[in-house]
């Protein structure tokens, strides 16, 4: 099922006082029929908008984000525990926006995000369901993540981007590949007959933000096209918050299976005499937390000699 985005026009008509809102979905020549969730935004109150701590990004920067006991929380609806709130600026042109949710001992955050205008206004919706689940390169993990393009309106300094989990996705789970399923598919080689992990949703986790600033337009404008001399700008709440360095993490140690993939791997290139191959192998392997994959390439190459 295509993921369904919400995204409230907000727009001010010179012949209306109220903002026009409307839904924005992929292109589609059909009309598919949706639920409730898919397209509801959460309604939150102006006050609670107003007392979250707003962390500042700039452009063309990167940001983890640990999320658990100690950060800010929600409780309002089906919104529920720990919550980032990020204040971006709305002067440097369209935003192209990369927001990542890292799978950490089978366990991941999953993210929905609100995005705000200056004035705290909804512009859009971007359900769970838009950060599908992207299996481990060479450079990252396994994660939940998606991309956001928008282009603040002219006349703002900031806009706003709170995201959080509900108790809807706290009650599923995510089903992943295993990393030597994962490498066999990459390079080419025989798919070990390995099971799959699955992720546990939980109130805590570690987010990545990648924001850069692009001059063309985005997908979706954030704000009012026309400015109300008579509205007042909504004071935010302080913007300036301390980050949480990450928390190094430790290498869990492979499973059996996968261990014992990597060393025949391993075995069979040397033994092909193809060495380059075989540290790759070695390397993808320590990468993955292997404790004998080292030991398996030296004694294979002292038996090949």
């Amino acid at each position: 099922m295509k993921t369904k985005l919400l995204s409230f026009c907000l727009s001010a008509l010179l012949c209306s006082a109220a903002p026009l809102i409307s839904y924005a979905t992929p292109i589609t020549t059909t009309t598919q029929t949706t639920t409730t969730q898919d397209i509801v935004a959460p309604s939150l109150s102006i006050t609670a908008l107003q007392k979250l701590s707003w962390q500042p990004i700039n452009t063309s920067d990167t940001q983890t984000i640990i999320l658990n006991a100690t950060s800010q929380h929600l409780n309002e609806g089906d919104i529920q525990g720990p919550i980032a709130a990020f204040a971006l600026p709305a002067n440097q042109g369209s935003l192209d926006i990369t927001l990542s949710s890292l799978v950490q001992d089978k366990q991941v955050y999953v993210p929905n995000v609100l995005v705000l205008d200056q004035g705290l206004r909804p512009a859009a919706f971007y359900p769970s369901s838009y950060f599908p689940y992207e299996r481990p390169g060479v450079m990252s993990t396994d994660r939940l993540e998606g991309k956001l393009k928008l282009t603040p309106a002219l006349g703002q300094q900031q806009i706003y981007i709170l995201v959080y989990t509900t108790r809807t996705d706290l009650q599923k789970s995510t089903q992943m590949i295993d990393p030597a399923k994962a490498y066999a598919q990459g390079v080419g080689n025989a798919v070990p007959e390995i099971p799959d992990p699955v992720a546990r949703h939980t109130q805590t986790g570690t987010l990545k933000l990648k924001v850069k600033s692009e001059q063309n337009a985005g997908n979706i404008t954030i704000g009012q096209v026309f400015s109300s001399p008579a509205q007042e700008p909504i004071i935010v709440g302080p913007t300036q918050t301390t980050v949480t360095p990450p928390i190094p993490q430790k290498v869990k140690p492979v499973l059996n299976d996968t261990e014992r993939y990597f060393s025949d791997a391993i075995k069979k290139e040397i033994n092909n005499g193809n060495i380059d191959k075989a540290l790759k192998l070695l390397d993808e392997a320590e990468r993955l937390g292997s404790a004998t994959a080292r030991e398996t390439f030296i004694n294979s190459v002292k038996n090949k000699g």
